[in-house]
Order: structure tokens, then C-alpha cells, then sequence
């Protein structure tokens, strides 16, 4: 499958990598180890040795270095070997390192070229401020490509069907829809009216029965990370009067029929309050690996190893943020197989 690769994907939340662990994950088909220096510096290497090619993470840390576990080779942190129990270090020896880049509780790795691999090109995500939000954090993973969750996401009209009771309401198909562009930013918008909310979200939202106006806005960067900021007012009344409840989706590829999700839940009230954190990650874990993660991983299963689009699927008015957003990323994985600018694909349609 074609990638795009000049760009920063999620490669692990950063409690994930510990101090004095190696931490093992295949990225776009490549098999990738991450671990931190005696400073807690993460670094990111390819997981083979040169030697014989077992995979470090079999290994060790020692004293900040990789050590192979087959003939105990090590390497640091920019991928050369620095030490060779059998000799002097072969100049061949060394394996190949991925940018990474630490922002928002995340690890953040460049696939492509490594020169080009700038950290202000990491998307700002309000919502993952730790000084304004309590932030919980999830990672699961779904046996489908990243493409047909970054669909899911950027459509959400299905949750009064997938998602009763719980997310999605009758007043979600009723509700205003605004599908917009700014550059290769995608916004997929939807807004209710007079809206009884579910339990789980009438609670969050304080509402105690009342109808409220909710708004459900949706911003899309490629190559597949999105900032969802979910909030609800009581009916009528202005948003400043309501309370916002975002959360981030990213999606990282592992192969092209299996991908990372990394997402977060933020809340700006009650943020010590331990068991409304459980009650909330116990309904946002059911919800992902329960409800959409089985119809996802379904749907993968019937269309096989086609594209999604060369089916030519039905398309529904809810589907135009994620057409617009497949488009924008087509484009941007083109220009950047030729080598142009990607600035010139700013206004895809």
C-alpha cells in the first residue's frame, strides 16, 4: 500500500516507552523499537540487527544501548553499533534510526525522509494541554485498514445506530451538517437541536433530562489524526453557556489491514475524581472495542484486499467529509512520489 511518508504519525503513547525497557511495534509494514537514554531521551530504530537480523527487542538495555541477545552487538540511540564483544566494530554495522519527536504525551515518528522531519509539523490539539484538561488515555488495535476508521470518524452519523443509547440519539440524522476545507485541513461539522441525550452523555454534560443543542465538530489532518470536540448546551442557549467534553482519534498504520488507535478522552471538571475517570474509560473502551471495532474489522473482512472506493460504494451525504479527506491524502501521497510541494495541493476539492 502506498503511504505518505514526509509526515508525523502516532507511534506510541509515551507512558508506553519506560525508562530502561525496549518497546517493540511495526509501522507501515516496518518493524520499529523504541526506547529511552539514561536522560529519558526516546529514540527510535529499526527492530533487526545487521548481524544476523534477530530482532533487538529479544535484547536488552545496557547502559542506554541496544544489546543484541544472539552475539551481543550494541547500538545507541542514532543506530551505531558501539560495541562489539567479538572485536573491533565492523563499519557496516549499523541499523536505521526514525525521527521522533515527544508532544502531547505521545511519541511522535517520521517515516520518510529523515532531513525533512520538522516537530512544528505535529498539529496543534488544544485539548491535550494537561494545564486546562484531565486527559485519559486508550490504545487498542483493529484488524482493518487506518482508512476505513478515519471514515468512521469523520461520518458520524453512525452512532444512533451503532452506539444506542450510549453516543447517538434520534438527533443525530436530523441534525446540521458542514463539510469544509482550509488547506489540507479537512472539518466534518454536525450540530443537533432539541436533543434528549443518551445516559452515559446526559451525565457528562449535566443536562438531567433537558434537551440540549450538541455540537459534534470533527477536524481531520492527514495522514489520519483527528480532534473531535463534542459539547452541548442546553437548548437555545449559547455554546459559551455549555460544556465541551474533545478527544483526539490517531491512526497509524501497521500493516494494510491492521492499525494502531491511539485516542484520548479530556475533561476540564471533576478532574480528581478517580471513579468517574473508570466509569468514563469502561463506557469509552466498551464502546470502541466492542461496538465499532467488530463492524469495522467486518467490513475490512468483506472487502478484502480491494480498495474501499474501487468498489464504488454508495455513497451517502455523511460521506463527504471522508471522500474530501481520502482526496486531499490521495493528492498529498502523489505530490510527494514526485517530489512537488505539497503546498500546491492546499486546495484539493
Amino acid at each position: 500500500m502506498r503511504y505518505l511518508r514526509n509526515t508525523w504519525y502516532v507511534a506510541a503513547h509515551s507512558h508506553e516507552v519506560n525508562l530502561g525497557e525496549l518497546f517493540h511495534r511495526r509501522i507501515l509494514n516496518e518493524l520499529v523499537l523504541m526506547f529511552r537514554d539514561r536522560a529519558g531521551v526516546a529514540s527510535a530504530i529499526v527492530d533487526r540487527c545487521p548481524h544476523r537480523f534477530v530482532p533487538l527487542h529479544m535484547g536488552k538495555l545496557k547502559g542506554g544501548n541496544v544489546e543484541c541477545a544472539y552475539h551481543g552487538l550494541q547500538f545507541d540511540g542514532s543506530g551505531s553499533c558501539v560495541f562489539n564483544p567479538h572485536g573491533v566494530v565492523p563499519k557496516q554495522a549499523k541499523v536505521k534510526t526514525y525521527p521522533l519527536a515527544e508532544r502531547y504525551g505521545l511519541l511522535w515518528i517520521w517515516m520518510g525522509d529523515a532531513e525533512k522531519a520538522d516537530p512544528t509539523l505535529i498539529p496543534v490539539y488544544k485539548s491535550l494541554d494537561p494545564a486546562v484538561w484531565k486527559i485519559l488515555r486508550g490504545y487498542i488495535t483493529v484488524g482493518a485498514n487506518y482508512l476505513l476508521e478515519t471514515d468512521n470518524i469523520l461520518d458520524l452519523g453512525h452512532i444512533e445506530f451503532l452506539h444506542p443509547g450510549f453516543f447517538g440519539s434520534e438527533a443525530i440524522l436530523r441534525a446540521k451538517t458542514e463539510v469544509r476545507q482550509e488547506g489540507t485541513t479537512v472539518h466534518s461539522n454536525r450540530l443537533t437541536h432539541d436533543e434528549l441525550l443518551p445516559p452515559f452523555l446526559d451525565k457528562s454534560f449535566d443536562a438531567r433530562g433537558r434537551p440540549v443543542d450538541r455540537w459534534l465538530n470533527t477536524r481531520w489532518d492527514a495522514p489520519a489524526l483527528m480532534e473531535l470536540d463534542v459539547g452541548a448546551t442546553l437548548t437555545g442557549r449559547p455554546h459559551s453557556e455549555g460544556r465541551s467534553i474533545p478527544g483526539c482519534h490517531f491512526f497509524t498504520p501497521e500493516t494494510d489491514r491492521k492499525t494502531h488507535y491511539f485516542w484520548t478522552y479530556s475533561r476540564d471538571y471533576e478532574r480528581d475524581n478517580e471513579a468517574l475517570d473508570k466509569e468514563i474509560m469502561d463506557g469509552v473502551i466498551y464502546a470502541f472495542e466492542y461496538q465499532d471495532k467488530p463492524v469495522i474489522e467486518a467490513q475490512q473482512h468483506s472487502i478484502g484486499d480491494q480498495d474501499l472506493m474501487s468498489l464504488r460504494p454508495v455513497l451517502l451525504p455523511g460521506d463527504a467529509a471522508a471522500a474530501r479527506a481520502r482526496r486531499v491524502l490521495q493528492k498529498l501521497i502523489e505530490a510527494e512520489e514526485i517530489g512537488a510541494d505539497p503546498v500546491q495541493t492546499d486546495q484539493v476539492g
